[in-house]
Order: structure tokens, then C-alpha cells, then sequence
């Protein structure tokens, strides 16, 4: 389990967050024919959070929820539509490619797909030298024994310099895509599914890399996954995702021990368990609404067992509890939450 931050005490936080986002939106225009108005993919609907410096915040969902979408939005890769994020207490809401030069070197994406993620047409030298190169960081003897290091320190050896990303198992190239992302000695790191496309017992290694990256480096982290279990091993604080939107968000031993929000329970129901799952069962049917055709009300409302007039008529908004656990649900008071 990953160790408590101390930037938060009791559910509060102590100190200016590093990252803020406040009511962001990410929608994507889908044309429909001639002459037709376009429809809007809402895939990130109005999403307001902090993660504190050295904190890692884990965001979990079904596929298609919007994770990988707000994982881009923060970086600038894809524009927001509306809401705003403020980095080291300045706002980057729109900034263009050459004013997110700089900022580059305090944020750094793992992406998902380990081979996709990296060119294939250079070697691990080159690959992992690029970020240096690019914000001009030493000369190319420095650079060298930068590259040396930072192979080291993700598990590979000096060797593996020279050679092509092919040549490589896919935790392998997983770990050069982790040096290159950690080789501008960032603030913040973001992990899009960053293992879900590796064999299980390479999961574990590389889940034990990040943590102990994110512990020599002091830096936050996001990690993004849809499987829950992987994230409460991750995380100080867990925000869980639906259809754009967060529905709970808590610290991640309290939240896991004591789901409160439906989808919660469902999403940690289905974790395979080795003997009896002791968490009360919850009867999730039918898939996500589109996000092209959002529901009036609560979101989950159509797969919930718990759903009543209210939910379909109106959206809940986040609630936050004295323990300081968020919640987006008109009856979480009425859910148990114990496990027996």
C-alpha cells in the first residue's frame, strides 16, 4: 500500500495544491451529416479536483469514462472546452504548444501502449536523450551519463543503450518509456493505464518501479486505471469516474474498506477474490449511456439497484462528509457502506 502523503491530514489538505482543476470540461464534436448540427461527445463534464505535491491520485473507471481524456486535458494535449487547471498555482487553461514548452519538464505522461509510445525507429538511447535535448539540458557527454542513470534506475542495464525498442519485452519497453518520462526530474506524473497492457506478474514490477520512483523523486503522481484493486495499491486518495463526471473521491483504504456510492460498490464487487468477497454484492446491469446522449439525472441512475424517482430527475452534485469523503449520490446516507 502506498504511504499516506503528508501534504493531507485527516481527509484536509495542508498546503496550495500543485494541481487544481475547476469545473473542466472536454467535449468533442461529432458531425452528423450535411446540414445536420453537430453532437457534442461529452467526455469530461465538469471535473473538480486537487492532488498535493508527492500525492498520488488515483482515477478509476469503466472504460469510455473519461480517464484517458482528463489524463490529456491536464497536459494541454487536448484543448478543454470550458473549466480551468491551475499548475503551481498558475493557470495553464489553453495555453498553446510553445507556452507549454517549459511546463513540459514539470509534466510527463506514461502512456498506455509501451510500443506505440516510443519510435521505433531509434534507439533507447535516442529515445530516452530527446527530452534532454529538446529543453537543451547539458552537452552530449552529460546527456550520455544522464541516460546511463536513468536506464539504471527504471532496471535496465547500459547495454540496452543501443539498441531498438523492438528487441524489447513489453515491460521492458514500459521501463524506457518511464526513464523518458522521469528524465526532466518532474513534479508531476501521469499514468494512463500504464499497465494494463502487461502480463500480471510484469504489472507487479513495474507498479513497484512508480512507487519507487515517485518516492526517490518526491513527485505527485495521477495514475489512471480501470482496474480498482491495482489503484488502491497506488494511491493515497482514490476519485472514482463515471460518464465524465467523479461520484466519489476519498482517501483509498477508507474508500475500499467502505464503498459508499453504488458504482463504487459495484466496481470493487467484481474484483476477483480467492475464496468468499466479503463486500456486499451489487446487481449492476446494461452498459454506460452514450456520451453523446447524457441521462437528465444521476448518470448511474439506469444500472443502479438503488435508483428512485429523484435520481432520474435531477444530477446529484458532489457532497463532501465530515471525514472528508466526496460523494455524488441524493441517498448514500441510506447505502451501507460497513462491510460485515
Amino acid at each position: 500500500m502506498a504511504q499516506k502523503s503528508p501534504a493531507t491530514i485527516g481527509g484536509e489538505h495542508m498546503a496550495d495544491p500543485l494541481l487544481r482543476t475547476d469545473n473542466l470540461e472536454l467535449y468533442f464534436p461529432q458531425p452528423q451529416g450535411f446540414l445536420k448540427p453537430k453532437l457534442m461527445l461529452r467526455a469530461v463534464d465538469g471535473v473538480s479536483f486537487t492532488l498535493q505535491r508527492g500525492e498520488t491520485l488515483g482515477l478509476v473507471g469503466e472504460s469510455g469514462c473519461g480517464k484517458s481524456s482528463l489524463g490529456k486535458a491536464l497536459l494541454n494535449l487536448h484543448r478543454p472546452t470550458s473549466g480551468t487547471m491551475t499548475f503551481q498555482g498558475r493557470e495553464i487553461t489553453g495555453l498553446s504548444a510553445r507556452q507549454m514548452r517549459p511546463l513540459r519538464r514539470d509534466m510527463q505522461m506514461v502512456f498506455q501502449d509501451p510500443f506505440e509510445s516510443l519510435n521505433s525507429r531509434h534507439t533507447v538511447a535516442a529515445i530516452v536523450e530527446e527530452p534532454l535535448i529538446i529543453h537543451r539540458m547539458g552537452d552530449t557527454a552529460w546527456r550520455r551519463r544522464r541516460v546511463s542513470e536513468l536506464l539504471e534506475l527504471v532496471g535496465l542495464s547500459a547495454e540496452s543503450a543501443v539498441k531498438y525498442p523492438h528487441e524489447f519485452s513489453g515491460g521492458q519497453r514500459q521501463r524506457i518509456g518511464i526513464a523518458r518520462a522521469i528524465a526532466l526530474q518532474p513534479k508531476l506524473l501521469i499514468c494512463d493505464e500504464a499497465v494494463s497492457a502487461l502480463d500480471v506478474s510484469v504489472q507487479a514490477q513495474i507498479l513497484n518501479l512508480l512507487l519507487d520512483i515517485q518516492q526517490d523523486l518526491s513527485l505527485a503522481m495521477l495514475f489512471i486505471s480501470h482496474d480498482i484493486s491495482v489503484v488502491k495499491h497506488m494511491s493515497d486518495r482514490i476519485a472514482v469516474m463515471y460518464l465524465g463526471q467523479l461520484v466519489e473521491v476519498g482517501d483509498a483504504q477508507s474508500l475500499c474498506n467502505a464503498p459508499a456510492h453504488p458504482y463504487t460498490q459495484a466496481l470493487l464487487a467484481a474484483v476477483p477474490q480467492l475464496g468468499s468477497n466479503s463486500l456486499p454484492k451489487v446487481a449492476v446491469s446494461g452498459d454506460m449511456p452514450s456520451p453523446m446522449d447524457m441521462p437528465k439525472g444521476c448518470r448511474f441512475a439506469g444500472r443502479c439497484a438503488h435508483q428512485r424517482a429523484q435520481c432520474i430527475a435531477q444530477a446529484p452534485a458532489l457532497e463532501r462528509r465530515e471525514d472528508g469523503r466526496e460523494i455524488a449520490c441524493h441517498f448514500w446516507r441510506e447505502i451501507p457502506d460497513e462491510l460485515p
